[in-house]
């Protein structure tokens, strides 16, 4: 069987589970319309909740709190903070900057924004939600992973992407407008301008990296538009997906070993589609 028909039967696969995993994932999901929705006040975790995979909802270590109008994840352990509606339909913006702290691994700071997120918390390694997340990680950053999880019965829930794509030198696939469509099949689509063979070390950078330096604020954007999603790193469109599946959800902040604070963590209006 060819590469090609391997990625539809995939795509067939996942997209069988839709009848059993209920009507549209977020059908009571929200839109902006025409407003802003903070989702994050600047002073306290109103209208958001904690998930760790080592004490679920609970907080014992205090991982998630509030400073001076900015929250701060302390990165121990492994989750994430949720928001408690789903959304659709949106312009998501959130601000990020490392902190000190660190896995102590060596590698490259690690952390994403996690959109479309359904199901049960931690279903996915105990950690995740099944989700489509845009990666933080040090020169990743953009880069699109389909992360599914399983319901309470075991079923595994189906999520999906497509991307059109080029392989670049090093072999991974990078997001090419106009490029060969792909569905997601297990490895990341990398942001279009990833660097070749980039080993990833703690506090390195790629020369085309468009996020922001250690100790500076980068902006994220999340377009999220019907089934298609769109991101950008300060400004800079780096990846791009369609055939998006769930198309609504939770929005999660992840906590993943590494220290990070977020502010501006903000719901816009989608612009108006051109005629």
């Amino acid at each position: 069987m060819s590469w090609a028909l391997r990625l539809v039967g995939l795509a067939g696969c996942v997209l069988s589970g839709l009848a059993t995993a209920g009507e549209f994932p977020g059908s009571d999901a929200i839109s902006p319309g025409d407003r802003v929705i903070r989702l994050f006040n600047g002073k306290d975790l109103s209208g958001l909740y904690t998930w760790l995979k080592e004490s679920g909802r609970e907080d014992p270590k205090r991982v998630f709190t509030v400073q001076n109008g900015v929250l701060r994840v302390s990165g121990e352990g492994r989750g994430y903070l949720a928001t408690e509606r789903a959304y659709k339909d949106y312009h998501l913006v959130v601000e990020y900057q490392w902190g000190k702290a660190t896995d102590g691994s060596g590698f490259v700071r690690n952390a994403g924004v996690l959109v479309h997120a359904i199901g049960p918390d931690g279903a996915a390694g105990g950690a995740w939600m099944t989700s489509i997340e845009c990666q933080l990680a040090q020169g990743c950053e953009g880069d699109l992973i389909v992360i599914r999880g399983k319901d309470e019965s075991g079923k595994i829930v189906p999520a999906t992407i497509t991307c059109e794509t080029e392989l670049a030198p090093d072999h991974k696939t990078r997001w090419k407008p106009g490029g060969t469509k792909t569905v997601y099949s297990g490895h990341q689509f990398w942001w279009s301008k990833h660097e070749p063979f980039f080993e990833e070390k703690l506090d390195t950078r790629g020369r085309n990296d468009v996020a922001s330096p250690l100790g500076q604020w980068t902006r994220v954007e999340c377009i999220c538009r019907g089934n298609r999603l769109t991101v950008k790193i300060n400004g800079v469109t780096v990846n791009e997906a369609f055939d998006v599946w769930p198309a609504a959800g939770k929005i999660l902040l992840q906590n993943e070993g590494h220290e990070i604070y977020y502010r501006n963590f903000e719901l816009h209006p989608l612009e108006p589609t051109p005629r």
